[in-house]
């Protein structure tokens, strides 16, 4: 049996919109948009590193993401976007996965709901077999 790890994010995550925003902003070596995404991408970090206790793993992973929002107000792909790819990113600096490539994460599922109450993301990783989906 493969296994499989649970974590949950609390609250919400900026859109896509906001961060291609915020890619606009910042001159050179600096943009607003790299800063939104290295902000993220830490505090994301520390949810990994406490929940999932520094674990290592060796096989390809799918990854079910369930988003749940205060409203209807945001786009799902705006919703998404941009977390699949700090949370994904966050799993490598973490070292949880070795690479973020098809070789590592064979794919992913989102899922919507609306909780006004306690906006979060529950994220269930689970190991693959090679070739198997």
């Amino acid at each position: 049996m493969a296994a499989e790890y649970r974590i949950i994010i609390d609250g919400r995550y900026p859109s896509m919109n906001q961060f291609i925003e915020a890619n606009r902003i910042g001159k050179g070596r600096w943009n607003k948009g790299n800063k939104m995404k290295q902000e993220c991408q830490e505090e994301i970090s520390l949810y990994i590193n406490t929940q999932l206790h520094k674990i290592h793993i060796l096989k390809p992973v799918y990854i079910k993401y369930k988003f749940y929002e205060p409203n209807k107000k945001r786009d799902l792909d705006n919703i998404s976007g941009f977390f699949h790819k700090i949370f994904q990113d966050a799993l490598v600096k973490c070292g949880v996965i070795q690479n973020d490539s098809w070789q590592y994460i064979v794919g992913f599922s989102d899922e919507f709901f609306v909780d006004n109450q306690c906006p979060r993301i529950e994220i269930e990783i689970i190991e693959k077999e090679r070739g198997e989906m």
